[in-house]
Parts: structure tokens; sequence; C-alpha cells
């Protein structure tokens, strides 16, 4: 793995990820990438502290295996990795997420655990009486220490023997600092001396009390020794939920990793899909320094880079490589999220020169002992750099033309730069090669570091050499020597990029004025609906004015005011004479399926009968109305989401990944460990405990039985004798 880093560019970016990583672990991430892209998208919706760093746990867990005891910190370890999953189990997750963290049922005696130790991994007081008290002890002999010695240093007899009032701590005792002579006036061990010719001295008085520090400090470790033996047998009794917790605090510390990675930088996760589409859009390789973002379809399945010399060919091939392993192991990268890439079983990088002394090995036949490998691969991608390299150009353009075409066949994708106009020609007019060339500043003189999909590459060495510093009078003789009718080539494969160049522009611009005409297209037709919108409402007013004006006759008519009838007849005929309707788009075509807009909503038409219509709007209310009412809808129809077939899975009751079939019939003991397996599955557990008894046998060969036919069991033995020896199995899942 590191290798392939290495040829790539990418063991620096790699190392900057790795320290995002909560324990030092392999970056892959082992599993379904579907579910662990799913996990990692819903987690970036929160924000959450990071893990603390903990300790590797597997020599741990085999330890806890072989009833040995765990010292504190490695018990500590553990307790992290619970109280981590506590503070998760606090957040209101969702959907796949959610689902995941309940599966992480932490036993009751486990969380009992967990609340032993504070944030320093010290034992909290009151978990044990003895514990407490020769804690207490310790502290206060060490209280008596320090004021022993103070009352020393304060004594005015020895005072003219003291060099200075401090304390000093020497060779790990606390003691004090005096001239010769100090024996006439203090019995004291003497510990050091100092540059200065004085005496560091332990007085009697204090060492009386040290090795009463020393005999407390041996009994609070035996204390100590009898708890961590405790908390062992119970981490024992819990082992294999233990190994599940490590293994699922593994794969969370990996999204975590991976989510803080992605928000440095603004970088994108690039799901691998199985669709044939590969195409990089403004990818950035990490290990460039404000470099020109690429962009390129390799969807065929080979892309031949030509072109000139230090043009960016070998980047170009390294970026297509480093895109395509950093997505088959779920690693963010600085890329638009156009990106598509294809899934790959293996990625190779032939790209260094094979040449070898030692092994009695040469250029040439190096790349061959690489390219045989090739044969035996299926569904892999490989980059080759400068393909020609240590050969004849002519035999090994035929000779890597007949490879190439083997290789398509087995399903390969082959990454290749060369400067071979002969290879590029021969294999032009296969379908299945895409040619790039690196574009070159003829103005400038000096490569672009851009590409040019479709057309080989002029590799302009004459002109590099020039730049570089060799004499136009050798590059002249060069030239001569080089031929006529070869620079006539040159001069057509670069008349040929400059038509292509060309042709691009001028397709580029016709298409930004087709995007310009249909921008204009939609304001004229988002502001011819909102007119429409406009005339109804004032329609709308209208009417509501005309009805409250005959309402006021209505009122006159039965006030008795004189010629109120006729008034109200004036007033209904005036009413008639309003003609104002909503101007709409005469539709005389419309058809079943069709998008339509009918007042503020728009729909699509599900059947039509006469003069009316039956419709569905995008709010899933169906509607009958007039089809002289239906304008058609210039959106683009939105395509329904399929419905989602939901697997409903009943959680476990409880955390325990035990069952005791003691007493019960074969035929009832198969069907409750035919569950029990079940519910283990879906927890995620991976390793089982079963209880079946010894007693006529019976029941121990109905279990051995059903275990031999069950899929999903790896293995199983019989349990060590703590846990019930022959009387039970310890089942791998």
């Amino acid at each position: 793995m590191q290798e392939i880093f290495k040829k790539l560019d990418l063991l620096d970016y790699i190392e900057s990820f790795s320290k995002l990583l909560s324990r030092e672990k392999s970056i892959i991430l082992e599993g379904d990438i579907n579910i662990h892209h799913r996990l990692i998208s819903e987690l970036s919706k929160f924000d959450f502290k990071e893990p603390p760093k903990i300790a590797n746990l597997d020599n741990a867990l085999m330890h806890i295996q072989k009833q040995g005891i765990l010292k504190v910190y490695e018990i500590y370890e553990f307790v992290k990795i619970i109280n981590y999953f506590n503070y998760l189990k606090r957040f209101n997750f969702e959907g796949k997420l959610q689902e995941w963290i309940d599966k992480i049922i932490i036993p009751l005696d486990v969380e009992k655990v967990s609340n032993y130790f504070d944030e320093k991994s010290n034992l909290k007081s009151g978990i044990d009486e003895d514990y407490d008290s020769i804690k207490n002890a310790i502290y206060q002999n060490k209280q008596e220490i320090k004021q022993s010695l103070y009352k020393v240093i304060n004594s005015s007899k020895l005072r003219s023997y003291l060099v200075d009032s401090q304390v000093h701590y020497i060779n790990g005792e606390e003691c004090i600092l005096v001239r010769g002579g100090f024996n006439h006036i203090l019995k004291a061990s003497v510990i050091d001396r100092s540059n200065s010719g004085f005496f560091y001295v332990l007085p009697h008085s204090v060492s009386t009390l040290k090795q009463k520090q020393s005999d407390l400090v041996n009994r609070q470790e035996e204390i100590l020794l009898k708890i961590c033996k405790e908390l062992s047998s119970l981490f024992e009794k819990n082992l294999m939920f233990l190994k599940f917790i490590n293994k699922e605090f593994d794969r969370f510390d990996h999204y975590q990793a991976r989510l803080f990675f992605a928000k440095i930088g603004d970088k994108n996760f690039i799901l691998p899909n199985k669709k044939e589409k590969n195409k990089l859009v403004d990818f950035k390789h990490p290990a460039l320094q404000d470099p020109k973002s690429i962009t390129i379809d390799f969807s065929k399945a080979v892309v031949m880079i030509t072109g000139v010399n230090a043009g960016g060919k070998t980047m170009m091939l390294k970026s297509i490589l480093s895109a395509v392993l950093l997505s088959k192991y779920l690693l963010p990268y600085n890329t638009h999220s156009d990106t598509q890439i294809g899934t790959f079983k293996e990625i190779n990088a032939v790209l260094d020169d094979p040449q070898s002394v030692k092994n009695d090995i040469s250029t040439f036949a190096g790349r061959m002992v690489e390219f045989s490998k090739l044969f035996s691969s299926k569904n892999a991608i490989v980059g080759v750099d400068e393909i020609e390299l240590g050969t004849d150009s002519d035999e090994a353009a035929s000779l890597f033309k007949v490879v190439i075409e083997e290789l398509i066949q087995k399903d390969i994708k082959i990454i290749i730069t060369t400067h071979h106009k002969r290879l590029a020609a021969l294999m032009a007019a296969n379908e299945e090669v895409e040619l790039v060339a690196a574009l070159y500043d003829e103005e400038n003189r000096k490569p672009t570091y851009e590409f040019l999909q479709g057309t080989i590459g002029k590799s302009y060495a004459f002109e590099t050499a020039s730049r570089y510093g060799i004499p136009l009078n050798v590059i002249k003789k060069a030239k001569i020597v080089y031929g006529e009718d070869k620079d006539k080539l040159n001069e057509l494969i670069e008349r040929s990029s400059a038509l292509e160049i060309e042709y691009k522009q001028k397709i580029e611009k016709l298409n930004n004025e087709i995007e310009e005409h249909e921008r204009l297209n939609r304001n004229l037709k988002d502001l011819k609906e909102n007119l429409d919108e406009q005339i109804y409402t004032e329609k709308s007013k209208l009417h509501k004015e005309y009805k409250d004006a005959r309402d006021e006759a209505k009122k006159a008519i039965k006030a008795k005011v004189a010629q109120g009838h006729q008034h109200l007849n004036i007033a209904h005929d005036k009413a008639k004479s309003i003609k104002t309707e909503k101007i709409q788009e005469v539709v005389a075509d419309l058809k079943v399926g069709d998008r339509v807009k009918y007042r503020n909503a728009k729909g699509e038409i599900l059947s039509i009968k006469g003069k009316k219509a039956f419709i569905e709007n995008d709010m899933g209310m169906k509607l009958q109305v007039l089809l002289a009412d239906l304008q058609r809808s210039g959106n683009p129809p939105k395509i329904k989401a399929k419905p989602k077939s939901t697997v409903t899975i009943q959680k476990p009751d409880s955390g325990h990944v035990k069952l005791d079939l003691h007493g019960q019939r074969a035929d009832e003991a198969i069907e409750n460990l035919d569950k029990f397996l079940s519910d283990a599955l879906i927890a995620g557990f991976d390793e089982v405990l079963v209880y079946h008894g010894i007693g006529t046998g019976k029941l121990s060969y109905a279990v051995k039985k059903f275990l031999d036919s069950h899929k999903r069991v790896v293995s199983y033995t019989d349990a060590h004798p703590s846990q019930g020896g022959f009387g039970a199995k310890v089942i791998k899942l």
C-alpha cells in the first residue's frame, strides 16, 4: 500500500489524514463502501467532539481471554471508548446512523465500571474503602514529611550549616543542602554532593517517614491489584462485547477522521460507481502547490497522453490514478462534485525504471515483467509512464499496440504517456482509445500545463532543448538530421491541434450563446406568467366590487328605496359587460402525461375527458379542471423517487450475547438458538456464547448439528472451563 502511495506522490497526504485518527491503523475502511458513505453523510450534519486518543487494545483483549489481570491504564482505555459511545448516544441521530448507534448496547456491569474513574484515569473516592483509606494515609504521611523537613530547616542549631532554606528533590528523595560538619548537629544520610562541594542530606527523622511512605505505597499497589483483578474478571465475562465495541470504535474513528479531513480545504467525497463513466472535473493533485486543475474524461479503455516534454503528462497520469485510489478508500480530495469514478479491484502504477544490475534485468525486460502480471488481472486500472522506455520505438509501437488491445479485452483500463507518434497513430483509429495532448505556448515558448482531448501532441523536443540552454546551431543541425518529412509531420500535428482548439472554442462560444437564449426565453416565460397572475388578480377584485355593489342594491330594495330594482338591473348589466379574462397560452394539443400549470400550482395530466382534464399537482392533490384553464409548463418534469422498500429489524432486548438452553427439548432449543443467532447478527456481534449442558448429550448433539448447517456460522469451539467448558459453545459469526 505504501508503495503505490509513494509512486503517486500521496505519502504526505495520507500522513496528514492519519494524524486525525484516534489510534494508529490502516486507512482501509473494510465493508460496504456505500453504507460507510451514507453514515458519513448523516454524521456530517452534527457537530461532535473528536474522540480521545486510544491505545491499541488487541493485546489487552488477548490478555483478558487468557484470564490475565489488566493494568489500571489498560482498563481505563476501555472506559474511554465506553464513555465516548455514551456521549454519542445523547445525539438525536436519524436513519442508518441511529440504527447503528442503537446496536451498541452497553451491559450494565460494564457501564458501572466506566463510573469508577475520573478524567485523569484515577479511581474515584467511594469505589473501595481500603483504597480510599490508604490514599488518605499516603497524603497525611507526605504532609508529615514536609513538616519534618521544614522543622529541621528552621532549627537554630542547624542554621549555620544550611546553604539555603529550600527543600531539594534529588534522586527521587526530598532533602536539604548543608555544609560539611553538619553531622555534629544533625543525624542524616548523605544522598548526593553538589558541584560546590555541599551535601544533599536526608534527616533520619524523615527517613522513618519515608519508609512508612514506601510501605503505604506498597499496600496501595496491593489493593489496586485486587481491584484490577475484580475488574479484569468482570471484563472476561463481557469479552465478546469488548471485542465488538473495540471494533466499532475503529469504524467510527474512520468516519470522524474522514469527516474532519474533508472540512480542511473543502474536499469532496467521490463514491465509486458501477457505471462506465469516468471523469475528473477540476481535480487538484495534493502534492502540487497552487496547481492548475485537471478536467479529463477517461471513460474509454485507453487514455494515451502525448505532447510537450515537461508539460504535465506524468502528473496527469498520477492525478487519474490518485483520484481512483482515494475514491476506492473513501478518502476526500479536492475536486468538483461532478467528478465520476468507476469501481476498480486493482490499481497499478508502472512509473519507475525497473532496471536492476543485482537481479540482472534491463529496463525493457522489467517493463515486460510488469505487463505480464496484467494478463492475470481483471477489472483493473493501470498507469504506464513513457511506455516506449528501454527499446526501439518502431518495434515497441507494434508490440504495445497488440498488448494494449489484448488487455482491453480483459476489462483493464490503461492510462499511458508516450512520445510514440507511431503508436499513437496506430491506436488512434480504435474507438476504445482516447487521445490527449499536452499543449505548448508557441509565443512564449513554454508548456501551458493544459490538455486537449481528441488529438496527438507534438513533443517539442527542439524547443525544450533551446529553452534549457542548448545552442541554436546544435538544434539546427539536429533538425536537419531529423529530416524535413518528419518535421512536416510535426507541423501537421501542430496544425491539427490548433484547429482542434479553435473548433472547441467555437463550440464553447456557441454553447454559451445557446445558454443565453434559453435564459432569455425562461425569463420571458416567467414574465408572461407574472402578468397573467396580475390580470387574474384584477379580475377577482372587479368581481368582488360587483358583488359588494349588488349587496348594497339589495339592501336598498329591502329598505324600499325608490327604483331599487331598476338600479339593480342596471348594475347587473354593467357586470355582464366586464369581459376581462385571464390571458393564457392557447394549447390545442395537450395530452395525458404533459406538464401543465393551473393557477399557482403545477402538475401532470392524468386523463382527459371532453373539455375537462384530471390532473395531479406536485403536492400530490388530484383535481378535475377545464382544459381551457390549463397552461403548458415549461419546467422539466420532476423525476419521482421510487418508493424505497424498508425492512424493520427488531433489536435484541438486551446487550447480552449469551443464551442458556438448559432444560429445553431439542426442537425448542434449536428454534430459540436460531432466533438468538439472527438477533446477534443484526446487532453486529461476531462472537456469542451458548450454554447447552452435558446431560445425556442429545441437546449437545442437536446444537452441533444445527451449527454445522447454519450458513452464517464461521466456526465454533467448546468454551473455556470458566465459561462452561464442554457444556457450552463459543460461536464465531
